[in-house]
């Protein structure tokens, strides 16, 4: 759903990783995966040619994978895109967007305090470990590389995303912010909309200026990681 488009309009070799996840699976054991296939790319390409995004969890999943490299001494990918969910532990959203988004949508809107359930994949971690939630770290930001973040106004997760935004560029990091107005969670892989279109040129356009500029596209490669259930 998320590597289809982006391998289509950038002409990008984009792979699904499958990585793994609940019942029978825990944190990192997904982050593990991640940088299983980083691992195995890294014999072809080099990191500056390789790129990592995802939507929801798999944004979540690609702002902790960058951490995860840097405690493991991996090289830094040329990229990343963080699509509707930014740096925070994956199953916290905060801000006004939390409560403006269901009442937008039509949804219940949750009373004061009440946040989103926690995740039993991350069971027994904590909001303030920077390789769970690296927006707590300016130190871990500052070693990501450029950063895209995708959002929509009536997306759950647009305060998190803006805030993240925020933090990056406090660490110096070289990071766009791109939010689509009317725009809800993971609205892109609606391939018929406008605004989806739109967004495909937008992520194009972005490894296009960050990846591999010595090399041909057929030399370059992104990681699409795909959201799953929480």
């Amino acid at each position: 759903m998320e590597a289809i488009p982006i391998a289509g309009a950038g002409k990008f070799r984009v792979i699904a990783v499958d990585y793994r996840t609940l019942p029978s699976n825990h944190y990192p054991a997904a982050i593990e995966d991640v940088a299983a296939v980083y691992k195995e790319l890294l014999k072809t390409y080099r990191p500056e040619d390789v790129g990592i995004y995802g939507c929801s969890t798999g944004a979540n999943l690609t702002a902790t994978t960058v951490a995860w490299f840097q405690k493991k001494h991996l090289p830094t990918p040329g990229a990343i895109g963080l699509f509707c969910q930014g740096a925070s532990k994956e199953d916290v959203f905060q801000g006004d967007s939390w409560y403006s988004a269901h009442a937008l949508m039509g949804g219940m809107v949750p009373s004061p305090g009440q946040g989103f359930p926690d995740s039993p994949y991350m069971s027994g971690t904590s909001p303030t470990d920077p390789l769970v939630a690296p927006v707590v770290s300016l130190d871990v930001l500052s070693r990501f590389p450029p950063t895209l973040l995708v959002s929509g106004t009536r997306d759950m997760a647009m305060s998190e995303i803006i805030y993240t935004h925020r933090r990056l560029v406090k660490a110096g990091v070289d990071a766009d912010l791109h939010i689509w107005d009317g725009m809800w969670h993971g609205f892109f892989l609606d391939v018929d909309l406008p605004e989806s279109r739109e967004e495909y040129d937008v992520v194009t356009k972005f490894f296009d200026r960050h990846l591999g500029k010595s090399v041909p596209k057929k030399g370059r490669s992104i990681a699409a990681l795909d959201p799953q259930p929480k």
